[in-house]
């Protein structure tokens, strides 16, 4: 992982030199989401099938592709080892529609997933945002400058560049409205290591059909999860990274898993330095 103290830093200072603004002035064109009361009515239906799901019949359900449009959700308690490539083996074998994430230190992207993908629902640090003259920025032009602990400015204009993440009070991006459309096509949802507390990422977990499977990975039993439990739920609670090796295993894909994870560690690990 990066050294997030230069990067909290950046935040703290980029925020104070700017001063208080609006989130119109940050945020250029992207409008304010949330998941209104009227799209309840795309959720669906509550499963009342008779059938308790477990963990082995969402991997035959995978391992047979009899779902086809899987769609991942990730919080802050899912990382490098407890998963990241196994989303990429979903990708790679046609079976992931998307995956929308709360984390926004980009390992996803640096993992092989396609930005196209991807939902980063509370931005990402992989891209700036020029806040005078609104020209973008990759990571590289502006990284070295945030682990000296400096507040990067724009080489054009000489405004404050500030990093494409989402801070409170602030829309979430544009993109994020694809659920609209990805989760009533979906057939499967995963949901690993996230509270589901914050909104409206969590209300995300509802936007499927009730007959939709969903495995819910998690350290807590938290959420709808707790309180209004589904009958094609399947829940694993504890260590995150056992419970996805536990998947792993019952797909048959432990193989294909560490040769990926062989090929791609260079990769994450020059994320690190």
């Amino acid at each position: 992982m990066a050294q997030w103290g230069p990067v909290a830093r950046w935040g703290r200072r980029a925020l104070s030199a700017l001063g208080p603004w609006g989130p119109g002035s940050i945020t250029g064109r992207r409008r304010s989401i949330s998941l209104s009361v009227g799209a309840s009515g795309i959720f669906g239906s509550r499963g009342n099938s008779e059938k308790k799901f477990s963990l082995q019949d969402v991997a035959e359900l995978i391992r047979t592709r009899a779902c086809q449009r899987v769609v991942v959700m990730v919080g802050a308690g899912i990382s490098t080892p407890s998963g990241i490539p196994d989303f990429r083996l979903l990708h790679d074998k046609g079976l992931l529609l998307r995956l929308y994430t709360q984390n926004i230190d980009g390992l996803e992207r640096v993992s092989g997933i396609p930005v196209s993908k991807l939902v980063e629902a509370h931005g990402t640090f992989a891209s700036a945002t020029c806040t005078v003259c609104r020209r973008s920025f990759p990571e590289e032009d502006f990284w070295a400058d945030v682990m000296m602990d400096r507040v990067p400015c724009c080489p054009v204009c000489v405004g404050i560049m500030k990093p494409d993440i989402v801070f409170f009070g602030e829309p979430l991006p544009e993109r994020f409205l694809l659920h609209v459309l990805d989760f009533p096509m979906a057939d499967l949802l995963l949901i690993l290591g996230t509270s589901l507390k914050v909104e409206p990422f969590a209300s995300l977990s509802e936007a499927v059909g009730g007959s939709v499977p969903r495995l819910f990975i998690n350290r807590d039993l938290v959420g709808s999860f707790a309180w209004r439990p589904r009958s094609r739920d399947v829940v694993q609670l504890g260590d995150v990274v056992h419970s996805v090796q536990r998947l792993v295993e019952l797909l048959g894909w432990t193989e294909e898993l560490q040769d990926l994870i062989q090929r791609e560690t260079g990769k994450l690990d020059g994320r690190d330095k």
